[in-house]
């Protein structure tokens, strides 16, 4: 089964348990508006218990090249551009951008892991995308940056949280800062990226973790998953709590069957 978003150039199919969303614009690189964003959380809302992993991708030689150059007009009448946004009230502004924010969270959404496909340039929108998700392939020639602070703005689609809990305070600081490139090497240097292939490769290792990941009984990768993404956030004891109480409900699964 296949869908197509014709305003957010986004593409959807699914295989079983497998659900993959595809940025499908190549010729612009798959840049991205509020369209895509809207577009992605819509996805996000109709996912269905029986989803596992969720693989997301670009369709092209780049996985996005993040935001659509037409946006960053200080027109404020260019709908869904910089200059309406920044024309807006203060709260209605962040009410906005917390709207596009859901696009993208959703990716850590319980019951799923969602994996990035990473060739060729992912660049501000495009890199948050890739870094919203659990883990990410990278080919040998693919790079993210976040060049926001650099163009005067910030990552504002829950960029900054994701990086900074996958490679520490200090480098992400200063990715976020100077929004100098990250290569694949380095991506995977300091485990941003979970491996790092050839072009020709991409499609067979995104499989091959696909298959891993779905091999396990689908509750018990739920319940890990839940507690991979709280013990980022939590104190000793309330993980071992967590743990606990996981294992008495899988305990319990397993001992009704």
């Amino acid at each position: 089964m296949t869908a197509v978003d014709t305003d957010g150039w986004v593409r959807t199919s699914r295989d079983g348990a497998v659900l993959t969303v595809t940025l499908d614009r190549p010729d612009q690189l798959n840049a991205q508006t509020p369209a895509t964003w809207t577009a992605l959380k819509a996805v996000g809302d109709s996912l269905d218990d029986d989803v596992r992993v969720v693989v997301v991708r670009g369709n092209g030689r780049s996985f996005s090249a993040g935001l659509d150059r037409s946006l960053f007009s200080a027109d404020p009448s260019t709908a869904g551009g910089l200059g309406q946004l920044g024309s807006m009230p203060a709260e209605s502004a962040q009410e906005r951008i917390r709207e596009y924010q859901a696009g993208f969270r959703w990716l850590r959404s319980p019951g799923i892991v969602s994996v990035a496909a990473v060739q060729g340039h992912a660049i501000g929108a495009g890199a948050q995308l890739a870094l919203a998700c659990d883990l990410r392939v990278m080919t040998e020639d693919a790079s993210l940056r976040l060049p926001e602070a650099t163009l005067g703005l910030v990552p504002d689609l829950t960029g900054t949280s994701n990086l900074a809990e996958l490679v520490g305070y200090a480098r992400a600081m200063e990715v976020c800062v100077t929004g100098r490139p990250v290569t694949a090497a380095e991506a995977l240097t300091w485990g941003v990226a979970n491996a790092v292939v050839p072009a020709g490769d991409l499609d067979g290792a995104v499989a091959t973790l696909v298959a891993a990941l779905t091999a396990p009984p689908a509750g018990a990768v739920r319940e890990t998953a839940a507690l991979v993404r709280s013990a980022v956030r939590n104190t000793p004891e309330a993980q071992d709590a967590a743990e606990r109480a996981a294992q008495a409900r899988r305990l319990a699964e397993l001992a009704a069957r």
